[in-house]
């Protein structure tokens, strides 16, 4: 079995996969993250996902298996990402208020030779959030570096009032897509937990 090497940075990725038991090692995969004009969110998602295996597993000195992952938060079609500072962040949040908005996480899974992927969205609907409490969430720090500005796997859950879909690919890995592309390279899950420090 080759080993798996995940290309991402994301802490909350890091714990998803060791929920499942799959041992790995974080490789370093810095790509340019612009959108490309008149490009659709799914497609912006997986390219991304494609780009950081794909400068995962040029790092790597033998063989592996490398996956990326990429999340998107929209709203109304438009690509909300970390905020840049605290009025962005509070305008995030006027703007996924008492709303809908969707969550997209794209999944590539490479050796080099095959590419195995997935991408699955999310419907992620918040209750209404006064600036009051909006501005005292800003306080707590969290939403500075989340797309989207909360997360919902931390403080930001108060605010979610129902989720149609995957509740872990809104956290970063939906768990069950990506079990069965790490399956297709013969890396199965509950295995021992670990991670190997970065490269």
């Amino acid at each position: 079995m080759k080993p798996l090497y995940l290309a991402s940075g994301s802490p909350r990725r890091r714990e998803l996969l060791g929920q499942i038991g799959v041992p790995f090692t974080v490789v370093s995969a810095p790509i340019d993250e612009t959108p490309l004009p008149g490009e659709g969110i799914p497609d912006y998602a997986l390219r991304l996902a494609r780009a950081k295996a794909a400068a995962g597993f040029a790092r790597l000195d033998g063989p592996g298996v490398v996956l990326g992952a990429d999340t998107v938060v929209s709203s109304l079609g438009e690509i909300l990402g970390k905020p840049r500072d605290r009025d962005d962040a509070l305008a995030m949040l006027a703007k996924l208020s008492g709303d809908r908005h969707q969550v997209i996480t794209a999944v590539a899974v490479t050796d080099g030779t095959r590419w195995e992927e997935a991408c699955v969205g999310t419907h992620v609907y918040f209750r209404e959030i006064s600036p009051e409490e909006a501005q005292r969430y800003w306080e707590t720090g969290e939403p500075l570096d989340k797309a989207g500005g909360y997360a919902i796997q931390g403080l930001g859950a108060v605010f979610v009032q129902q989720l149609e879909g995957s509740y872990s690919a809104v956290v970063g890995l939906p768990l069950f897509e990506t079990a069965r592309l790490l399956a297709a390279f013969s890396i199965p899950c509950w295995q021992q937990h670990g991670i190997s420090a970065q490269r």
